[in-house]
């Protein structure tokens, strides 16, 4: 059986899970037993990047590098700085659960790992649901992600583009400017479950900036089943959708999840080339492209790694944008000096025009 069809299998054991409660254990046990059952490892760095492309590097779910692992963080960052020339990376973009628990102590290492990007690599970040409320419960939007990256450390860079108008002094929601190869760009960072009127707000920033190749950042849009949230209708069959934590029910519901973000916000707009988010489990990963009201493909890719070990392995997505309008994605750990090229891990995406 190749590692693409045992992960399809694992991934339909987790989705039959809904009903068959035995399909479930069997799967989640699998990739507990093995957290790289469909890896397959190439030691050493990616091959180089071709000739005028450049970089974009991810990181997700760092929260876990909090929890004793403190190395794994520290990791990434530095050899992103290391390589910045090598790589011609642009820019950092942070899926968010950024910390485990919104603990001084976790909120001081990510200030440290993220500031080594400073004054080198532009950096864009989004809240997870573990950055909110105390210990992580996301009982609230309560966070102290404004106390360790507060607005005055961005609103001097060249990138920074502004925040969420209702909330000037805050840096959950915001978006940023960046060019690189010749094209520029505009990335949206969403709050996990944004509420509505972030989102009218993210509608207007779009639409400014319409020219622009947008790239939407949020920490819950799909799920690891190769589909959206979908709140309406999935609910509870798809776990740690935005609608079932408590901040939904102590603010009237006001939350979307991916299924509504796309609705009354990617797909609204012909400038959207690809959506990124973590949060979710199972094995973390998953993608899938839709197409908008204009005939336009949207590239949308769930990547989380804090299952693995070690906190994670120190794991950073590389999307490397070539002269032709491809995107090729791999993954590579700095602190296992290793490429995945699994079918999940190594892949290229066609990219829509502006």
């Amino acid at each position: 059986m190749s590692s693409l069809d045992r992960r399809q299998l694992l991934k339909a054991g987790a989705t039959l899970a809904v009903g068959t409660s035995f399909v479930s254990l069997a799967g989640s046990q699998a990739l507990a037993a093995d957290p790289y059952a469909d890896a397959k490892f190439v030691d050493g760095e990616p091959a180089p990047i071709g000739k005028g492309s450049f970089t974009i590097a991810v990181l997700p779910d760092t929260q876990n590098y909090g929890e004793g692992h403190p190395e794994g963080f520290m990791g990434q960052t530095k050899w992103l700085v290391d390589n910045q020339q090598k790589r011609n990376l642009a820019a950092v973009l942070h899926l968010g659960d950024i910390t485990n628990r919104n603990t001084t102590a976790q909120w001081e290492l990510a200030a440290a790992a993220m500031g080594q990007l400073d004054g080198k690599i532009p950096y864009f970040m989004v809240p997870g649901n573990h950055d909110y409320s105390s210990g992580g419960k996301c009982s609230d939007r309560t966070t102290s992600l404004n106390d360790y990256f507060p607005i005055d450390k961005f609103r001097t860079r060249e990138t920074f583009g502004g925040v969420y108008d209702k909330e000037p002094g805050r840096m959950e929601n915001s978006y940023h400017l960046f060019s690189a190869g010749g094209r520029d760009f505009v990335v949206i960072g969403l709050e996990f479950g944004p509420r509505k009127d972030v989102v009218r707000w993210a509608n207007e920033i779009a639409a400014k900036h319409k020219d622009r190749e947008a790239i939407l950042i949020t920490h819950a849009y799909m799920y690891f089943d190769e589909t959206r949230y979908d709140w309406a209708e999935k609910g509870t069959k798809q776990s740690w959708n935005p609608h079932s934590y408590q901040v939904a029910k102590q603010s009237d519901d006001d939350v979307m999840d991916g299924t509504e973000l796309w609705h009354n916000l990617v797909s609204k707009h012909e400038n959207f080339i690809m959506t990124l988010n973590g949060h979710v489990l199972n094995d973390g990963l998953a993608r899938m492209t839709s197409v908008t009201p204009g005939g336009r493909d949207v590239h949308q890719m769930l990547v989380n790694f804090q299952m693995k070990p070690q906190g994670g392995d120190g794991w950073v997505r590389l999307m490397e944008f070539t002269t032709d309008g491809q995107v090729n994605v791999v993954d590579y750990s700095p602190t296992r000096n290793q490429t995945n090229e699994s079918a999940q891990n190594k892949f290229s995406l066609k990219l829509a025009k502006v």
